[in-house]
């Protein structure tokens, strides 16, 4: 039986309630990031969408707080060297921004029967969203500056032998036709594309594979740190050595770089989808794990002769400049959420980290970003025709 939306909502939010539990009380004037908000501001912006969409926009509900409202209403498109130039002192306290959100929670939970369901389903994606932001925000913030949980040993996988999946020649369906489910403006319109036959790697490229590369002279990942002649992964925790096992988390500049050496590609969006099409997630998808999990580590759940982990266990870079599909309209309620980013400045990615939540792991879901931002879980595969 599928939750209902109460139940959706209230689980969401335990997964963002947790997040903010992991930051030391000293901690929420943070900056992890540079080109980011200080954490406050997430603390506050979840619930300010959620009332904004919700309440004022939906109901027409009268504001308690507009400062509030406005101050949390917007994030950051991070660029780099663009930094904000906010001061500690511009921001409210935890307190304030907590009872801002106990009172927006109340309010929208006594009038959830009345909301359109559209708006609802927006409104827990865009925090199913934010829980993914605000992890990779968190795994910037020094180990001192956190609370670890209880953390669950991170499964092990055989080594993995690298070899070539065949795609036949034929259509990729992208997008979502109207009734299909929620998704967001730029899914629709579902449409087909032609895509010629071409080779898929069987996993995702590893942190072995990609130290060759840097051993040749190419760019080191911003996730490793090197020392004592050794290199580490800067994991959300701990640090450890290198799980060399592991799929690299690398920027879209970086993918590039390497798939170039290797004289190959990164896949376009319409090949991910011919590769991947009803082939299982990984385990490590729906926020069970921290941190990624060996490549082969899903083996025994895959089909054979089917690439692995096409979703979860980190996002896939594809070649694939973000833009609308044909017949793309923005939302009415969310008309800035796709299109100030069709810039030509953001590449598609597909699949899904350990981070990212059940519902938007569907095939249709697209997530961007621009091509040197380094502190994404993102990962990528090798193409070749």
């Amino acid at each position: 039986m599928r939750p209902s939306p109460n139940q959706e909502l209230a689980r969401a939010r335990q997964f963002t309630d947790d997040l903010f539990q992991r930051v030391r009380p000293d901690s929420f004037y943070e900056r992890p990031i540079p080109e980011r908000h200080r954490l406050v501001f997430y603390l506050g912006h979840l619930e300010a969408f959620d009332w904004n969409l919700l309440a004022r926009y939906a109901l027409d509900v009268p504001a308690f707080h507009p400062a509030f409202d406005r101050l949390f209403a917007f994030g950051i498109d991070p660029v780099a060297g663009d930094l904000p130039d906010d001061q500690v002192s511009d921001w409210p306290s935890v307190a304030e921004v907590q009872a801002y959100n106990q009172r927006t929670r109340d309010q929208i939970d006594t009038a959830l029967p009345e909301l359109p369901p559209a708006l609802v389903q927006a409104a827990l994606e865009h925090r199913l969203m934010h829980a993914e932001t605000l992890a990779y925000i968190l795994h910037q913030l020094p180990y001192e500056r956190k609370r670890a949980p209880g953390l669950t040993p991170l499964p092990r996988g055989g080594e993995p032998r690298p070899s070539w999946i065949e795609i036949a020649a034929g259509e990729a369906e992208l997008g979502l036709c109207p009734g299909a489910g929620f998704g967001w403006d730029n899914e629709y319109q579902a449409h087909r594309v032609s895509v010629p036959a071409f080779s898929i790697a069987k996993y995702k490229v590893t942190n072995r594979e990609y130290l060759d590369f840097v051993n040749a002279g190419g760019p080191a990942p911003f996730f490793w740190s090197h020392r004592g002649g050794a290199w580490f992964y800067r994991g959300m925790f701990e640090e450890s050595p290198l799980p060399l096992d592991c799929p690299v988390y690398v920027t879209q500049q970086q993918a590039g770089a390497y798939a170039r050496w290797r004289g190959m590609a990164l896949p376009t969006e319409a090949q991910f989808h011919r590769a991947s099409v009803g082939l299982p997630p990984s385990a490590n998808t729906d926020f069970r794990y921290w941190d990624p999990v060996p490549v082969t580590a899903d083996d025994e759940l895959r089909p054979a002769g089917v690439p692995a982990q096409m979703v979860g266990n980190g996002w896939e870079w594809t070649s694939t400049v973000f833009g609308p599909f044909p017949g793309f309209e923005p939302f009415p309620f969310y008309t800035n959420y796709s299109q100030p980013f069709f810039d030509g400045q953001h590449y598609v990615l597909k699949g899904g980290s350990p981070r990212t939540a059940a519902r938007l792991l569907r095939p249709s879901f697209r997530n961007w970003f621009r091509p040197e931002y380094p502190y994404i879980y993102a990962t990528f595969r090798l193409v070749q025709s």
